[in-house]
C-alpha cells in the first residue's frame, strides 16, 4: 500500500510517499481501506516537530472497513466509517479505534463523513462545556476554518441570539456570514465589537489573550487550539472569567452518552442539509504537502482532505 511518512521533522517538503506492509489492527481496531483523510492544524503542527520519528502523520479517516482486530463488536467487514484517534491515516489503508467510530449514513459522502467526525464534535462539545443561555453571545476565533465554520453553523442552530465569527482575513468575512454569522470581525483588526458572554478559541497563540479580552465580564472561554497561549492570571480574576481546555478524546471518554447524541445530531443534520460540511480542497494522496501548506497559510476555508483514489499530485 501507498503511505506518507517523515523521516525528520521539518515543513511540508519533509513528507513523502513510500510503500509499506499494510497496518495489522490491534485489539479494539479496525482497519479501513481509506475513501478520504482529514488533514488537521495539529498533524501539520507535528510534521514539524513533536511527532516520533519516522513519522506517519493523519489520524482522521473515512472508508471501508476490511479487517477487524480482536475484540471487536458492532462493526463488520465492509461497513462504511468514519473515526479518529491514531497516527497513520496518510495512507490507503489504515488503523483507527473501534470506539470513535461511527458508520456512514445514507447521504452522507466520505468527505463530508471526515470533516464532520472531529470538527463537528469538537464544536458541539465545545458549546455543550459553554452551555450558552437564552441571550447570551458566542465569539469564535478561526472562524472559518474546519472547525469553526460548523461551530458557526451549530450556534445558530442552537439559537444563539448573536453570533460573532473571527477570521484572519476580510476575504473570509463574507464565507462565514453566509454561514450565518451575524457579525464578522478580523482577528488583527482594533476592536472585536462588543463583549459577549462566551468564546470557543479555535486559534489560541498570541490571539488567545485577545479572546479572553472579548469576554464580558462573568465570560467563558472555552479553549480547544492546538496553538498554544498564555493567560496572565489576573486578566482571570479582574473579570470573574473562567477557561476550560477542551480534548475530544477526554470528552469522548467521560461523557459516552452525549457523545452518542452528538453523533447521531450531526449524522441527521449533515443528511438533511441543516450543517454543511465545507469541503475546501480535495486533493490526491500524494498531494499531501500542497494540503500542508494550504493549511500554514492558513488559505482554507473549511475542510481540506486527501483522497487516496484522487490521482497524482501537480
Amino acid at each position: 500500500m501507498r503511505r506518507i511518512r517523515h523521516d525528520i521533522h521539518g515543513g511540508p517538503e519533509v513528507l513523502r510517499v513510500e510503500e509499506a506492509e499494510p497496518p495489522v489492527p490491534g485489539p479494539g481496531e479496525l482497519l479501513v481501506r481509506t475513501e478520504a483523510i482529514g488533514v488537521t492544524l495539529p498533524t501539520v503542527r507535528r510534521v514539524r516537530g513533536g511527532a516520533p520519528l519516522p513519522g506517519l502523520p493523519g489520524d482522521e479517516v473515512a472508508g471501508e472497513v476490511v479487517a477487524l482486530g480482536p475484540d471487536v463488536t458492532g462493526f463488520a467487514v465492509g461497513d462504511r466509517i468514519a473515526s479518529f484517534g491514531l497516527p497513520g491515516a496518510y495512507a490507503e489503508l489504515a488503523r483507527t479505534p473501534a470506539a470513535f467510530a461511527s458508520r456512514l449514513p445514507d447521504g452522507v459522502s466520505a468527505a463530508q463523513a471526515v470533516a464532520l467526525i472531529r470538527g463537528g464534535h469538537v464544536a458541539l462539545a465545545a458549546l455543550d462545556t459553554a452551555a450558552p443561555r437564552g441571550d447570551e453571545s458566542v465569539l469564535i476565533t478561526a472562524a472559518a476554518g474546519a472547525t469553526g465554520h460548523l461551530a458557526v453553523q451549530l450556534a445558530k442552530a442552537r439559537g444563539v441570539p448573536r453570533v460573532v465569527a473571527a477570521v484572519g482575513t476580510p476575504e473570509k468575512a463574507e464565507f462565514v456570514r453566509a454561514l450565518g454569522a451575524d457579525e464578522a470581525v478580523v482577528h488583527g483588526q482594533e476592536s472585536w465589537g462588543a463583549p459577549v458572554d462566551v468564546v470557543l478559541d479555535g486559534a489560541g497563540g498570541d490571539l488567545l489573550p485577545r479572546a479572553l479580552g472579548a469576554l464580558a465580564p462573568g465570560g467563558r472561554l472555552i479553549h480547544f487550539s492546538s496553538g498554544g497561549g498564555t493567560l496572565a492570571a489576573y486578566d482571570l480574576l479582574a473579570g470573574a472569567k473562567t477557561v476550560t481546555g477542551l480534548t475530544m478524546r477526554h470528552f469522548a471518554a467521560t461523557r459516552p452518552e452525549r457523545y452518542a447524541h452528538h453523533r447521531a445530531q450531526l449524522w441527521e443534520w449533515a443528511s438533511s442539509g441543516r450543517l454543511r460540511a465545507v469541503i475546501h480542497a480535495e486533493l490526491p494522496l500524494s498531494g499531501a504537502a500542497t494540503a500542508h501548506r494550504l493549511m500554514e497559510a492558513r488559505a482554507n476555508l473549511g475542510k481540506i482532505v486527501l483522497r487516496p483514489d484522487a490521482g497524482t499530485a501537480r
